[in-house]
């Protein structure tokens, strides 16, 4: 995994982590990230990438950086010199602003990039489906100002029609307790499907699919 590969992985689960480090870990983080932006050579890189990653140690298994993380034991293809994205560093810095944010505007933050996804209403529903969604094992998303929403990958293209396949995984990732880890499952990078796999639907075999959600929850 490169430095900017690492730095994008941050990102993209970047309040849902910090929500799930207590302060020490943040600033420890902050100043990794510091340390990162002023690495003058490779060794240098190396060892801001080494504090960064001991600070993530304890977030919980399931978390998609610790699985992504889990199997990369050091960063062999860091560049000679640093090349690190300056703008990236600037997006995960930023969030340090005095104050910093506590744990639970962190964790608002992460659902609110879930519940920026597409997605479709109860009334949009189906029939069949409105009568009892948590029956037909699709993720819903309450948002204390809106109400519920459903992600709309859960359904086929241009219907209400719940797909098969995701209805049997949101079952394998307990989406009916868990609704948001599951949505951040499904709309977060995944390094063993390279790729997000709400994005992937059709696109991958469904066996694929569902394999990577029982090694999740195996692993847990």
């Amino acid at each position: 995994m490169t430095p900017d590969a690492f730095l994008s992985l941050l990102r993209t689960h970047w309040p849902m982590t910090l929500a799930a480090l207590d302060g020490g870990r943040r600033a420890r983080l902050r100043d990794g990230l510091n340390d990162l932006a002023a690495a003058g050579d490779r060794k240098a890189v190396e060892r801001a990438l080494r504090t960064l990653r001991l600070q993530l140690r304890s977030l919980p298994p399931d978390h998609p950086v610790a699985r992504e993380l889990s199997g990369t034991v050091r960063y062999a293809d860091a560049p000679p010199a640093p090349t690190v994205d300056r703008a990236l560093l600037g997006e995960l810095l930023d969030v340090f602003a005095d104050p910093p944010p506590g744990p639970a505007e962190l964790l608002r933050a992460a659902h609110e990039r879930l519940w920026r996804t597409p997605a479709l209403g109860p009334a949009e529903l189906a029939p069949e489906t409105a009568d009892d969604p948590a029956a037909a094992g699709l993720i819903r998303l309450t948002h204390p100002g809106s109400g519920d929403r459903y992600p709309r990958f859960q359904f086929a293209p241009g219907t209400t029609e719940p797909l098969p396949v995701v209805r049997r995984i949101n079952h394998i990732l307990m989406a009916d307790k868990d609704p948001w880890g599951a949505a951040d499952w499904w709309l977060g990078g995944n390094g063993r499907l390279a790729g997000v796999p709400a994005e992937l639907l059709g696109e991958v075999p469904d066996e694929d699919l569902a394999q990577a959600a029982l090694e999740l929850v195996a692993g847990c």
